[in-house]
């Protein structure tokens, strides 16, 4: 279980403007094996709840625990997918998926073969020995989600991972990490703008408040899995879209 208490998160000021209140006593119990999205206006912390609970930056008030240990720094138990993919531009396929396993000293037959696994499982056989700019926005994605994999984590962290690929591969991928997510069982906390997204894969959706972000509400998806792939005919996530944009919209108001 992931646990967040009373956090709270002020950056500097920049330019002379006043300092950035992002985070405002948020609390939120997140449960092993859990798929929880987290939906809110831009602005609102949804990144920076991320990045706490990596380890990359700290809070200025309040805890994150994880199965009751204090999280104070990035550990091998938490993966971070980012938007952007963050390949390294000359490696191929292999040694980017592998790139955290060797980090780790593991020898390079083991951490081959490995990655060699996360690339049938990704869908990007016969790409191996591709370089990153040999291939679409979805497939980079796909090795970033293989590269998390690799190391095995108990939590992936993934801020808005498939907003910057078209609507086709967005789904593409999405059936592809509700797959990945069964099968391998792990907690994922997956950040999006997006209702559709969020309703389609989370297990709980957490409504954020504008900044200073706060958690407004925490939502069960109840609609069975596996989800149907026209979830725009489902009365119960129609129901579920419908409230969640009524309560966002009233925040901008």
């Amino acid at each position: 279980m992931i646990e967040l208490r009373g956090l709270e998160k002020t950056f500097p000021s920049q330019n002379g403007d006043a300092p950035t209140i992002a985070l405002a006593g948020v609390d939120l119990k997140i449960e092993t094996d859990e798929f929880l999205c987290i939906l809110g206006p831009s602005g609102c912390g949804k990144t920076t709840i991320l990045k706490l609970i990596a380890g990359l930056i700290a809070p200025d008030a309040g805890t994150i625990t994880i199965d009751g240990v204090a999280v104070n720094a990035p550990g091998p138990d938490r993966a971070v997918v980012f938007q952007n993919f963050a390949l390294l531009p000359w490696a191929n396929v292999v040694t980017n998926i592998a790139f955290g396993l060797e980090l780790r000293g593991m020898a390079k037959t083991a951490r081959e073969a490995i990655a060699l696994d996360l690339i049938r499982a990704v869908g990007l056989q016969g790409f191996e020995h591709h370089y990153p700019r040999q291939l679409s926005g979805g497939m980079q994605q796909r090795v970033g989600l293989a590269r998390a994999l690799a190391v095995n984590p108990k939590i992936l962290l993934m801020d808005e991972p498939f907003a910057a690929v078209d609507a086709q591969t967005r789904r593409m991928l999405q059936e592809d990490l509700l797959q990945l997510a069964h099968t391998t069982r792990k907690t994922i906390i997956f950040v999006t703008h997006d209702m559709d997204e969020a309703v389609r894969l989370g297990d709980r959706v957490v409504l954020m408040s504008p900044r200073p972000g706060q958690i407004r509400e925490a939502i069960a998806v109840a609609i069975p899995r596996p989800r149907p792939v026209d979830l725009d005919q489902n009365p119960r996530a129609i129901e579920l879209k419908t409230y969640l944009w009524q309560q966002l919209r009233a925040m901008q108001n």
